[in-house]
């Protein structure tokens, strides 16, 4: 072992003399400096680096000469002009994140753990739109507890939502119509809504456990179970008396009985506005009519059709609706196209629906009976519907920003 003596330094603050001894093993240096990170570059008698050398020969190992090109750390790297993503505040970011579309900010989650915890915040996922889709078992159940206040899952083939927790949903539009869930599934997400504001369930097999879900919502003001099935004329009328505050509702085409007839016309709330009671063929009489709009006399926008039971013997009930403007008696065959002049009675009435009653011929004279009256202008009825016509992701005229347009499973 070769051993370099340094001379004596002396110290600048005082007078004392430093010094010590370097003992090394060149034989050690390149197993020390690769583990330091350090490139060892050797040259040959005529300059050249990095060449093969037989360092066996100790006549070649005297010619070699060593020296060290040392790598900076990373962290010691001064730092290049600019702006850097994760010195953005979340402020910044989350009103970044705000203009990307569903697909692109399930991306972005998967970038870090800052940004998925940034692309789940709640400022983002309150409008929701997965309609016509197939939503897989867990989907609905992590996402409605983002936050979500308005969400559409219509005509979507709907998993169980498999929710972690037990804690209300902020959910207050909800149209799930005509989509696909077992009545379990759907029960256990109407379980956790509480501050409903507007529900669609058109089309859907529904329980009287479900029906009691509904009533826990106090503030509902516009529900639509056209087409519905499967629940008692009890848990009907328990859901409107709960809910005092629905002013528009759609109950056209159920499985209704008579009982089911007498407790809507009963119980329906005070201050309703728009009613479709359509579809009551047999079960739907003359006293029931005089019962209703003695009980809703804020009737704007009423809808009998497909009651053959009715007959001109309503029409002085119908003149006591002092708001009324929109009528519809289609297919109400005991009314013939003379008796329907006497409506021009009604001042406030705008639009008249009597589709199956009245001939081509009836009804040109009908509308130069009344200038100021549409007659059969509309063949379906948008009490309580989410949407009319084309639908572009709105509910209720509430736009959803976040649609999910593919791929079409979840």
């Amino acid at each position: 072992m070769q051993r370099k003596h340094l001379q004596e330094i002396p110290s600048s603050s005082r007078n004392v003399s430093i010094s010590f001894t370097w003992d090394w093993d060149h034989s050690n240096t390149s197993e020390f400096l690769s583990g330091l990170g350090v490139s060892v570059l050797r040259k040959d008698k005529l300059g050249n680096q990095n060449m093969q050398q037989d360092l066996s020969c100790p006549a070649k190992r005297q010619k070699v000469v060593d020296f060290f090109i040392m790598r900076r750390p990373r962290l010691f790297r001064i730092p290049e002009p600019g702006v850097f993503w994760n010195t953005l505040p979340d402020e910044l970011l989350l009103a970044i994140f705000v203009c990307l579309p569903l697909n692109d900010l399930l991306q972005v989650s998967m970038v870090c753990r800052r940004w998925y915890r940034l692309s789940f915040d709640e400022s983002l996922w309150q409008t929701l739109d997965l309609a016509d889709k197939n939503l897989m078992p867990g989907v609905i159940g992590q996402l409605l507890p983002l936050g979500v206040t308005a969400f559409c899952a219509a005509r979507s083939c709907i998993g169980n939502p498999m929710f972690q927790m037990s804690k209300p949903l902020k959910v207050q539009h909800m149209d799930l119509s005509n989509c696909i869930v077992s009545t379990a599934d759907l029960q256990n997400i109407l379980c956790l809504c509480q501050r409903l504001k507007n529900l669609s369930l058109e089309g859907l097999v529904l329980s009287d456990n479900i029906i009691k879900s509904i009533a826990k919502n106090p503030s509902l003001v516009r529900l639509n179970v056209c087409g519905c099935s499967r629940f008692s004329a009890e848990a009907l009328e328990l859901m409107l008396s709960s809910c005092s505050k629905l002013e528009e509702l759609n109950l056209s085409w159920c499985d209704f009985t008579a009982a089911h007839i007498k407790a809507v016309v009963n119980h329906v709330s005070a201050q309703i506005t728009h009613l479709n009671l359509s579809g009551y063929r047999h079960n739907l009489q003359i006293p029931d009519v005089k019962t209703l709009v003695e009980r809703c006399p804020l009737l704007i926008h009423l809808d009998l059709s497909d009651s053959v039971m009715l007959s001109t013997d309503c029409f002085q009930y119908f003149r006591q609706l002092s708001f009324l403007e929109h009528l519809c008696l289609s297919r109400c065959y005991q009314i013939s196209p003379a008796d329907i002049a006497e409506l021009g009675e009604i001042t406030t009435l705008k639009t008249l629906q009597v589709f199956g009653i009245v001939t081509d011929s009836s009804l040109h004279l009908l509308r130069e009976m009344f200038p100021n009256v549409k007659i059969n202008c509309s063949y379906f009825t948008s009490i309580a519907r989410p949407t009319v016509g084309n639908r572009n992701g709105d509910i209720w005229g509430i736009k959803c920003r976040l649609m999910l347009r593919s791929p079409s499973v979840l």
